[in-house]
């Protein structure tokens, strides 16, 4: 059994890291099943027997992309004890890095995965663990979560264990806060408005910080 689970991984990691590659090389859209196989060395059928789609494949290598801005989000929310800061850095850094990449914390975090993708963040650090050494434990368990709303919910919970809001308005501050956000990234992945990088992220950190000044103040 242990033979079978270190031949998995292995094959695993072919496939991620030729995809990864491809990334890199080739651009996210021209990311293809068969091209995968061929930079990996095998056919198109033996990735089916790890993967049950392509989806998978690109969550996987987006992930690799990732690791500047958990590097980023921890460091910096480890500089203050304000919650209320550790929420908006949190908010900072992930929208400075999603209008960087869109394409990967589109893979990552809104692509269709198929039935069951809340175990993939944690089969992804399982063949990668090295990439966990330097987060918090305090901050681990957010930064496993694949749901937009359940990372919110952890960021927010910062606020509420000091008294600042209630579990209510903090799940109305979470999903406006979510929806500031996704509604400036749908259009910006889609090119459905003219914002340059800075510009999105910019426009995004000021609603959210409006929203957040405006819920504190009157809870």
């Amino acid at each position: 059994m242990e033979k079978k689970n270190i031949k998995k991984r292995r094959m695993w990691t072919y496939f991620i890291d030729a995809t990864e590659e491809l990334i890199q090389t080739e651009g996210f859209d021209h990311v293809t099943i068969r091209k995968v196989a061929e930079k990996a060395g095998y056919n198109s059928a033996t990735i089916y027997n790890y993967f049950d789609e392509l989806s998978h494949l690109l969550f996987f290598a987006s992930l690799k992309f990732l690791r500047p801005y958990v590097e980023t989000v921890t460091t910096e929310m480890e500089k203050t004890d304000n919650p209320v800061e550790k929420y908006l850095i949190a908010w900072e850094c992930f929208s400075e890095y999603s209008f960087k990449i869109p394409e990967i914390f589109n893979a990552v975090f809104l692509m269709d995965l198929g039935d069951r993708p809340e175990n993939m963040l944690e089969r992804y650090y399982e063949l990668y663990p090295s990439d966990l050494v330097t987060i918090p434990e305090e901050l681990l368990p957010g930064l496993l979560e694949r749901s937009i709303t359940d990372r919110g919910r952890f960021a927010i919970n910062f606020i509420v264990q000091e008294g600042l809001l209630d579990k209510d308005a903090a799940e109305e501050l979470n999903e406006l806060t979510n929806l500031v956000w996704q509604g400036m990234f749908s259009n910006f992945l889609n090119n459905r408005n003219h914002y340059t990088v800075d510009e999105a992220q910019q426009r995004t950190m000021k609603y959210i910080r409006e929203i957040v000044d405006q819920k504190i103040t009157s809870n």
